[in-house]
Parts: structure tokens; C-alpha cells; sequence
């Protein structure tokens, strides 16, 4: 068996993001390791919190719920502070995520890294998917984590989770083509996202497609477990569950030890690990 190790920005970013994978890694035998960069503090305030109960506390709490769903083995939170979107007074936080040494937050990663003997780390691609700062920072203390462990771990395979714009249009297109109306806050998978660019990377850009579609209901659960950040009428819930797994039951990333050539091929994050699969 294997281990993977996921790397995400806030609360609610591992069921989104790379859910079905690590449900399908836990459901397969292999360990699953969720570290988180930030308190999520930032995100939205419910109206049910107690009197002694903070924001980081619910979140904190939510993040283990969804990982009890996922089948994750170890969760592990850094307690950066959340940056907020870029232009907010918190991105000048000193303890902001953004704002952390790069040496000091990969050390941080890879010390856990090691000791989890990790087989796969996942981190994001270089914008995090849509510009957000924390996002951002995950990219490039991942990427400064795996040159860390790289002596000690000289087969570790490093992957960024990202998003399909190609796909994205696709959906959007079919979805209209069958009358849905978006009205005028349309999403624009090609317009500006946080950071200026685009959402997520072009299709003949991404190297691994991962079939998660038998893990969707578990992927939607994880998500719901954020009750705080998605409410019973998020488009997530309220989807019917074909629509959910096809629009969330591929996960797509950027394989560090392969060239993009002709898009993504078919496959697994443990196709390139020897130890990965059961005899």
C-alpha cells in the first residue's frame, strides 16, 4: 500500500478539490493524509455559532467531519491565518498564509512529508486554480516541500490538482443548449478570475484525468459536512446526483514527472508507484 499526502488551503478545499481521489486511495488501502495551510477564518460567518464557539473552531471541526467521510487516516493543520481575496485588508496579516516564510511553511510540509513516508503530494497548479492568495502559496510551498524532501524521497511523485477550463465550457455550453439560464452573473470560465487570469488550466495542459464517478456520493457528503461555507441551497446540494458526478467525478492534474503532450491520459495517482497496488 501507499500514502498520499493532500495540501490545501482552507477548510472545505480537500472535498472539492481532490475528494473522490482520496475517498478512492482510502477505499483502495492506501493512507490518506489531508494537512491544512490555513484557519479559514475568513469564510462565512454562520448564524448558529455558541457563544464560546469561533468561526476556526466550526471549521476546524467541519474539516474533521469531512474527512471521516473521505476515509482520511491523519489531519494536520499549519494555523496560518486565512489571507482573503487579493485586495482585502487581510492579505497584509503577518501571520497570513501568503505572507509566510516560503522556507519556514515548506519545512513545515515536508517534515510531514517524511514522516508519512509519502508516495503522492498534492499540492496546486500555479495560480491555485483561481488566484486566490492562499492558493497561490500552496503551489509554491509544495513545490519548495518536494525540492526539501527530494534526497529523502527521490520517488515521491508531486501532482497539482487544478481545474479543466475546457471542460468547464463544455458543461456550460451544454447546459445552455438544453435551456438552463444562468442569468447575469453567468460564470465565464475564460474571464478574469482572482489573480486577472483565466479559471484553471487548458485542457491540452493537464496530464491526469482521475475517475472518481463510484466515489461522487462520497465526495458530496464531504462537502455538505462544511455546513458552515455550503447551505442546503448551494448548487453543490441541490444538484441531482447524475449531474453532480458529472460535472465533479473527474479530478484533473498536472503530474510533475510527466510532459503535457496531447492532454490528459486515463489513469491513477498511484500509476507510477510500485508498491501501490494490491497483489
Amino acid at each position: 500500500m501507499a500514502t498520499l499526502v493532500c495540501f490545501h488551503a482552507h477548510p472545505d478545499d480537500e472535498a472539492i478539490a481532490t475528494g473522490g481521489s482520496m475517498a478512492r486511495a482510502s477505499d483502495e488501502g492506501h493512507r490518506v493524509v489531508l494537512v491544512v495551510a490555513t484557519d479559514g477564518i475568513h469564510g462565512e460567518r454562520p448564524d448558529d455559532l455558541a457563544p464560546d464557539e469561533s468561526l476556526v473552531d466550526r471549521r476546524k471541526a467541519e474539516t474533521m467531519a469531512s474527512a471521516a467521510a473521505l476515509g482520511i487516516h491523519r489531519v494536520e493543520f499549519l494555523d496560518y491565518h486565512d489571507s482573503g481575496m487579493t485586495g482585502w485588508d487581510a492579505n497584509g496579516h503577518d501571520h497570513a498564509f501568503a505572507n509566510a516564510d516560503l522556507d519556514e511553511a515548506a519545512t513545515r510540509l515536508a517534515d510531514i512529508v517524511r514522516d508519512e513516508r509519502a508516495d503522492v503530494l498534492t499540492i496546486y497548479d500555479w495560480h491555485g486554480g483561481y488566484g486566490h492568495p492562499d492558493h497561490i502559496r500552496v503551489h509554491e510551498v509544495g513545490c519548495r516541500a518536494e525540492e526539501m524532501v527530494r534526497d529523502d524521497l527521490p520517488d515521491l511523485r508531486v501532482v497539482e490538482s487544478t481545474m479543466n477550463r475546457d471542460e468547464m465550457r463544455r458543461g456550460l455550453d451544454a447546459a445552455r443548449a438544453d435551456g438552463v439560464d444562468f442569468g447575469p452573473d453567468e460564470f465565464d470560465p475564460d474571464g478574469p478570475m482572482d489573480d486577472g487570469n483565466p479559471m484553471g488550466t487548458p485542457e491540452a495542459e493537464i496530464t491526469l484525468a482521475v475517475d472518481v464517478s463510484a466515489w461522487a456520493e462520497r465526495k458530496r457528503r464531504s462537502i455538505a459536512a462544511h455546513r458552515s461555507q455550503v447551505t442546503d441551497s448551494s448548487f453543490f446540494l441541490q444538484m441531482p446526483m447524475d449531474a453532480f458526478t458529472g460535472a465533479f467525478g473527474t479530478e484533473w492534474y498536472i503530474e510533475h514527472d510527466r510532459d503535457a503532450r496531447s492532454g490528459p491520459r486515463r489513469g491513477w495517482l498511484f500509476d507510477e508507484v510500485g508498491s501501490a497496488h494490491p497483489a
